[in-house]
């Protein structure tokens, strides 16, 4: 079994985000680090690390909804020792890793699970599985920067085009994205002159903020987003 798609199966992290660790020197197998992608290794035999902690092959798939607040990181290990939003969950679900990202001014949906097939699959544009977001900006949304956004903004990925965009108010909108670029809705708003005051994921796939409640986090099923 290739080390990428072993980390996946137990739940570290998606295969590509599996891959980025790998290079980045943060994978041991059998107390020597790996940075190669392609290398083998037999769970039943190797022992593998990941940040110097042990990883096994976990049989039960975990699904857990997060309401992220603002101010809070996503990712499951920060050098800067950083706030993250491990902080506000119960140690049981440390080993959960986070389903794409939100940036530290973004609040709203995340999903931490162990399911690395189903986190590749949210995460591809190819699958096309959709997130909203709620978005408030400095100024006034008026039609042509509405338009704008549904036909395309230039940035360095290449063109960045929303599937939905709706006006909720004069100053905010709701905007559908199957795109998961890096802090895309804020350098999209900003390509056109505008800047994001407030941002908030309010849908993953299916699932619905207003499915959490009052809660700050959720135990889910596969069902409930797919």
């Amino acid at each position: 079994m290739r080390l990428q798609k072993f980390l996946s199966q137990a739940g570290v992290a998606s295969r590509r985000q599996a891959e980025q660790m790998i290079a980045a020197g943060k994978v041991e197998v059998n107390d020597e680090i790996v940075d190669q992608m392609g290398v083998q290794v037999d769970p039943t035999i190797d022992h593998i690390k990941v940040n110097h902690k042990i990883v096994k092959l976990s049989e039960q798939k975990i699904y857990l909804m997060v309401n992220k607040p603002v101010g809070v990181i996503t990712t499951c290990y920060d050098p800067q020792q950083r706030e993250t939003i491990y902080h506000y969950l119960p140690e049981e679900y440390d080993s959960l890793f986070p389903v794409g990202r939100l940036d530290k001014d973004t609040s709203g949906l995340i999903l931490l699970t162990n399911d690395g097939d189903l986190a590749q699959e949210l995460t591809h544009p190819s699958f096309e599985h959709q997130k909203e977001y709620l978005v408030k900006i400095k100024g006034e949304v008026e039609a042509g920067f509405m338009r704008r956004m549904k036909e395309g903004v230039g940035l360095e990925e290449g063109i960045a085009r929303a599937d939905e965009v709706e006006r909720v108010s004069p100053d905010s909108f709701t905007i559908i994205l199957h795109q998961g670029w890096k802090r895309q809705i804020r350098r999209m708003v900003q390509a056109l002159n505008y800047h994001v005051l407030e941002l908030k994921r309010i849908r993953i796939n299916k699932y619905k903020i207003e499915q959490l409640g009052d809660e700050d986090y959720k135990l889910i099923s596969r069902e409930d987003i797919m």
